[in-house]
């Protein structure tokens, strides 16, 4: 199998992980956050199965990670889709992934949406995928896993809107902390490459997608999202996600 993700704090990548180790016993992983990758030279075949995993970024798929997935040349290959929310809502992430994987010649036979940990307002879904998340997605894999066997090239329906919400920019920024030494670390895991190598303190706010990697990746615990902001963001996210959220699955 292989894995094809975007997962700038982790949450994707440990949902990806939980259905790919429930589907096959080897999975050969493609990380579309590397932003220096030739994603072109990618190329799967007709025989091959596909896992794409991408977070759902106010209900749509992030935009660079749409375009790198295109890159790639599935060439028929089975695809499925994942999207991986924090307990908000995922709106059009689904079928715009859908949309994307097949102009990369994927051919899509089923679909998940999940939740993990917000990766702003960490407040809500902490800990998820939680023991009853991993429970309900090896179920689905075995479904999944028993489609495949069929043969069955079905593609399932998937919820969303054509044309797409309007993309919104989270607008939040992370900066350096005086705690900050410039390693650099930050600026050489920017999926976007964002944060100038030379002074990290400096950011393109133009170019971040707030995905937040920088703040979790930074060995100094030194990079922070100004609390102000924070504290609106997650009184405007406490109504919309107070009510624990089921993963899904299409078939």
């Amino acid at each position: 199998m292989h894995g094809i993700c975007f997962s700038p704090t982790g949450g994707t990548k440990r949902v990806a992980t939980i259905l790919s180790q429930a589907l096959a016993d080897e999975t050969v992983w493609v990380d579309l956050s590397a932003r220096d990758a030739d994603f072109g030279r990618v190329a799967l075949t007709r025989e091959d199965v596909a896992l794409i995993a991408v977070p759902s970024y106010s209900g749509r798929v992030p935009t660079v990670a749409a375009e790198r997935l295109e890159a790639l040349h599935g060439n028929g290959a089975r695809a499925i889709l994942v999207c991986v929310y924090g307990n908000r809502a995922y709106e059009d992430t689904l079928v715009e992934l859908r949309d994307a994987a097949c102009r990369a010649g994927f051919k899509v036979v089923a679909a998940v949406a999940a939740i993990a940990e917000h990766s702003i307002a960490r407040q809500y879904a902490t800990g998820r995928p939680d023991a009853e998340d991993e429970a309900t997605l090896r179920d689905f894999a075995a479904q999944i896993r028993q489609k495949l066997d069929q043969g069955s090239l079905d593609e399932p329906e998937i919820p969303g809107n054509r044309p797409y919400r309007k993309a919104a920019s989270a607008g939040i920024v992370p900066k350096a902390t005086r705690a900050c030494v410039k390693c650099g670390a930050c600026a050489a895991k920017c999926p976007v490459g964002a944060i100038d190598p030379q002074d990290p303190r400096r950011v393109d706010k133009q170019c971040c997608i707030s995905c937040m990697r920088c703040v979790a990746i930074c060995p100094h615990d030194a990079r922070r999202v100004n609390r102000l902001m924070l504290a609106l963001a997650g009184r405007m996210l406490k109504k919309v996600c107070a009510e624990r959220k089921a993963c899904e699955l299409y078939l």
